[in-house]
């Protein structure tokens, strides 16, 4: 038997943990303007600095700036089934169960800032770009529980009957993205963007799998006291067989014995649990280009953000290298592949009347060429891909009134999903106003909400299987200054 299973359960529990709306890692929620209209992508105004730069060069002479505050709450909930479970002492016979995970991200600030001259416009973003938030597993994972109740069945031929133990899991993930970039105007009507953004990625995850308990024909016996029994019982038998282990007919007892108990002596580095922690930190640069074009009452505009390469350096518990090579990408020191994708936004806004403006937006994630660790991308089916439209509509002078929505869809396959890292397809939707003081001061603020289907997996040849979901709500409010 070998159980270091229970550490991979355990390690590899530290998954992404974003709140916000976008790809596996991208947060493209950065103004409160998308939440009132996620299609911005050829939008005019100081929100544009993330969603349109080209576009922000269109707008008048002088500093322009956003200040933005966000909330978002949200939910995993992973249903899984496993026979095993049925053998859990208080699972009451039951193979199918469901971990929830609360995240929370109360404050998710950012900023756009930009000052316009004639034909230039210099350009500043900051806000999370990744990750926001902090997800908790109060009853840990399926795979947590699943790692246990492999070590009660592994048991039976030790006296074996079920288990038990407590589990728990946390998360905390933030990229944080400062962004310089300038647009140029060549013509009138054109407006071309160069810039760059620098990533810092901060993280911090804790598992832990404690009060393992293996019950018996005699009660529940705390997961030390079982070891020690059963070794005790082990050594005596291997002691009484030793004399005749040559004798045909003992020395299959006698080999069975000693592998029981050197099966057993694999278990004493998980008699107190797993207790793990992980802190990760890594940095990265990238290019960004854009062009924006007026055409009439359209508005047409394109951006590429080129991919961020980014090493994770851990801090960790986990001092010594394992077997299992999916444990090591958490072993103190180690850098862990973890790029930002590349993105390709592109965009549509046309005024039929001076007071309505309609949206249009397309985005490509391109997750298959941005590596993770063990070229974990390689395990998606395509691209994840967004499907983007909106309206905006003045119905009085000062007064902005929006809403769009948003569909994403992922290439998700049953070799890359797991409870400890996934997304699922969803369609978004989100409305606001903004309303305009006068010149200088506008105000705003929205609510956005994602509603996310179901990936269930096949049933593995061991009866594994998981359904996976999610919820999200987002709301936010902000500020905009002319001068």
């Amino acid at each position: 038997m070998n159980f270091k299973f229970i550490a991979t359960a355990a390690i590899a529990a530290f998954s992404s943990v974003s709140a916000l709306a976008g790809g596996y890692l991208t947060n493209t929620n950065q103004n409160i303007s998308f939440l009132r209209n996620p299609a911005r992508d050829a939008a005019i105004g100081i929100d544009g600095v993330y969603s349109n730069p080209a576009g922000v060069g269109f707008l008048d002479n002088g500093f322009h700036f956003a200040f933005n505050w966000q909330a978002a709450w949200q939910t995993r909930t992973v249903e899984t089934t496993n026979p095993l479970f049925a053998t859990g002492v208080y699972n009451n016979g039951q193979t199918t169960k469901a971990y929830e995970g609360k995240a929370k991200a109360p404050f998710i600030p950012s900023l756009q800032a930009a000052y316009n001259k004639d034909k230039w416009s210099f350009q500043f973003n900051f806000a999370v770009t990744g990750g926001g938030g902090k997800c908790t597993f109060d009853n840990g994972l399926g795979s947590f529980e699943g790692a246990v109740a492999n070590i009660g069945y592994a048991l039976k031929g030790l006296g074996a009957t079920g288990y038990d133990a407590n589990y728990f899991m946390r998360g905390k993930q933030f990229y944080y993205g400062f962004t310089l970039g300038a647009s140029y105007k060549p013509i009138e009507n054109l407006s071309v963007y160069l810039g760059a953004r620098a990533i810092y990625a901060s993280t911090s995850y804790k598992a832990t799998i404690s009060n393992i308990k293996v019950n018996t024909a005699n009660g529940m016996l705390e997961f030390g006291q079982f070891l020690d029994a059963s070794t005790s019982s082990l050594d005596a038998n291997i002691q009484k067989l030793e004399p005749v282990k040559d004798v045909p007919g003992y020395k299959e007892k006698y080999d069975q014995a000693v592998a029981a108990k050197n099966s057993l002596n694999t278990l004493e580095v998980y008699r107190e649990g797993v207790n793990l922690q992980c802190d990760q930190s890594g940095f990265g640069v990238a290019p960004i280009i854009g062009v924006d074009y007026k055409l009439g009452n359209f508005n047409f505009a394109a951006k590429y953000e080129f991919e961020t390469n980014i090493n994770l350096k851990n801090s960790s518990t986990l001092k010594q290298a394992m077997a299992i090579e999916a444990v090591n990408q958490f072993k103190d020191g180690e850098k862990v592949k973890e790029d930002m994708p590349a993105l390709l936004t592109i965009g549509a806004q046309w005024s039929p009347i001076s007071n309505v403006r309609i949206n249009a937006g397309y985005h490509c994630y391109f997750d298959k060429q941005a590596e993770k660790y063990g070229d974990k991308q390689n395990l998606l089916s395509k691209n994840t891909m967004e499907y983007l439209g909106g309206v905006e509509w003045d119905p009085i002078e000062k007064l902005t009134v929006s809403g769009g929505f948003q569909i994403t869809n992922y290439g998700n396959t049953d070799a890359y999903m797991s409870d400890l890292s996934y997304n699922v397809n969803s369609w978004s939707f989100g409305l606001g106003a903004k309303y305009q003081f006068n010149d200088r001061v506008a105000v705003q603020a929205a609510y956005f909400q994602t509603n996310y289907g179901h990936y269930k997996t096949a049933t593995s040849e061991v009866g594994i299987s998981n359904d996976f979901t999610r919820s999200n709500k987002v709301v936010g409010v902000g500020v905009e200054l002319n001068f």
